[in-house]
């Protein structure tokens, strides 16, 4: 009781339950609203391609540097999803409903929406042109454009998904297939797949995993489940702390991981999947599934492969530090679509929106960047309905924690951070809140807010600077380097985890850490 009370006194708190309120009271009176696209102009001085997290993070940056005016996103869809969530639709521990908003409620206001498909970039004459045939001029471009998911690469998709026992998380039109095919799971194999490229959130292909062990012990189907990761990879993990950890739960649930297995090959209307051992190219093995789990190749999108800003597997080329790109100085990537040697995270891109930004700064000021990405990112390994392993890691594999405790152990604050924090963060603040940040840089003068800043008093002090935490997307709303952000995030999760506690449903109460 005395930490609570500790933590509802502090100002930073009560400078962040004003946020709540804000997020949950007035939200209508936020809402960032774009002008049509029929009123698009052929030149921008910041054009942003994709609407991504990405894209819509790099635009508000923008706005607040040349004026909402002077800035546009080209994206086509008419929904923006927070993808993160998927795991837990997938598993019926969210619904779907919960993981979109109109795309026209979080482009930051007064930044234009172009509603349309990009089809080329010409670089060299500094424009792009869209599918409904405009062409639009720009002084700088950022390059948001995500990853492509390639179902059709694996023979019998995406048309195997019309049958029942078959769901993938990576999509809106299949993540509640998943739930259905665990709910109807009987006896047999479960089958999970990771396949043979890059992927984005590469956990969640095995998060999927746990969180159906976890149902079927619930429900007493355990004993008749067996359950399998296929991975092309030869790891479970790419990092050894966290990979120990991992491996010690798949050795404790029974759960049966091969590696180097590649699925190619769905026979949905038989209920087998075909895997090629990537060890011996040629040999292959058919497995029967009562259930299957499917994470798709994925790749570059179509318009960037034989673009001039491609590297030679498609990727945007970029500069690993700053994100500008290497050969056309006005360019600049962020996100999945990059060639950026890290992994493919919500939260990588919330760390890679602050340099870019400093980036871009400096650029139109005729200088030379110099805030270097050390490649952050993180994946929350939902381990089942109530266990997180919070893995953060940079360029070089090695943890780059956020909290004085081992990151590596399954806790359950780490899955209210998950399930319920970080999504009310994205939409409240980093999307809602955004476009309109300007309002929220006065409270960092304050001084009743920075009294404590020296120190944290519940984690032994301060951030380092500028280290990456996970909670990177109050990074968007705060000054950049800003303790205050750094130690209030850091409390929130606190305050979050107390405020929610009391009404968890019973099965996030097995255990408490």
């Amino acid at each position: 009781m005395t930490l609570l009370a500790s933590v509802v006194s502090c100002s930073r708190v009560r400078l962040f339950a004003c946020f709540l309120r804000l997020g949950s009271q007035q939200a209508s009176t936020l809402q960032l609203h774009t002008g049509a696209s029929l009123a698009a102009k052929s030149y921008y001085e910041v054009l942003v391609l994709g609407g991504g997290s990405g894209g819509i993070s790099m635009a508000a940056r923008m706005k607040r540097k040349v004026g909402a005016e002077n800035v546009a996103i080209v994206e086509p869809s008419e929904t923006h999803f927070y993808q993160p969530i998927w795991t837990l639709v997938g598993a019926g521990a969210k619904p779907l409903s919960s993981s979109g908003r109109p795309t026209a409620n979080v482009i930051p206001s007064g930044v234009e929406w172009i509603k349309a498909r990009v089809v080329d970039l010409n670089p060299d004459k500094n424009c792009i042109h869209t599918d409904d045939d405009k062409k639009i001029s720009y002084k700088y471009l950022i390059i948001a454009l995500g990853i492509q998911l390639d179902y059709e690469k694996i023979k019998g998709l995406p048309e195997g998904f019309a049958h029942p026992k078959i769901g993938s998380n990576y999509s809106v039109r299949t993540v509640e297939k998943t739930w259905k095919a665990l709910q109807d799971f009987k006896e047999g194999n479960a089958i999970f797949t990771f396949p043979n490229t890059p992927v984005k959130c590469a956990g969640a292909p095995q998060k999927i995993m746990y969180l159906s062990e976890a149902y079927f012990r619930k429900t007493g189907k355990r004993p008749k489940a067996n359950i399998i990761f296929n991975t092309s990879l030869g790891a479970i993990f790419g990092v050894k702390k966290y990979a120990d950890a991992l491996q010690k739960i798949i050795q404790e649930r029974a759960l049966t991981v091969n590696y180097k297995q590649n699925l190619i090959e769905v026979r949905a209307d038989k209920q087998e999947a075909v895997f090629e051992n990537l060890d011996k190219p040629g040999e292959t093995q058919v497995i029967s599934y009562e259930m299957l789990h499917v994470t798709p190749p994925m790749s570059p999108p179509d318009v960037l492969k034989t673009s001039p800003v491609a590297d030679a597997a498609g990727w945007v080329d970029v500069d690993k530090d700053t994100l500008q790109h290497k050969r056309y100085p006005n360019v600049f990537g962020i996100g999945d679509c990059t060639n950026l040697p890290t992994s493919k995270t919500a939260a990588a891109v919330a760390a890679q929106s602050g340099i870019l930004d400093r980036t871009i700064s400096l650029i139109m000021k005729n200088q030379i960047p110099v805030k270097k990405y050390d490649g952050y990112t993180s994946c929350p390994l939902v381990t089942g309905y109530n266990r997180v392993i919070l893995a953060e890691f940079n360029y070089n594999a090695e943890p780059l924690e956020t909290f004085p405790f081992d990151q590596s152990k399954e806790r359950l604050s780490m899955y209210l951070m998950k399930a319920d924090m970080m999504p009310f963060l994205y939409w409240n603040l980093m999307l809602r809140i955004l476009g309109h940040a300007r309002m929220l840089q006065a409270a960092d003068t304050d001084t009743s807010l920075n009294q404590e800043s020296k120190g944290h008093r519940y984690f032994g002090g301060s951030f380092p600077p500028f280290s990456p935490p996970f909670f990177n997307f109050a990074s968007l709303i705060f000054p950049d380097d800003s303790e205050l952000y750094r130690n209030t995030m850091a409390e929130l999760v606190v305050l979050t985890s107390l405020r929610n506690y009391s009404a968890l449903p019973d099965q996030y109460q097995l255990d408490k850490s």
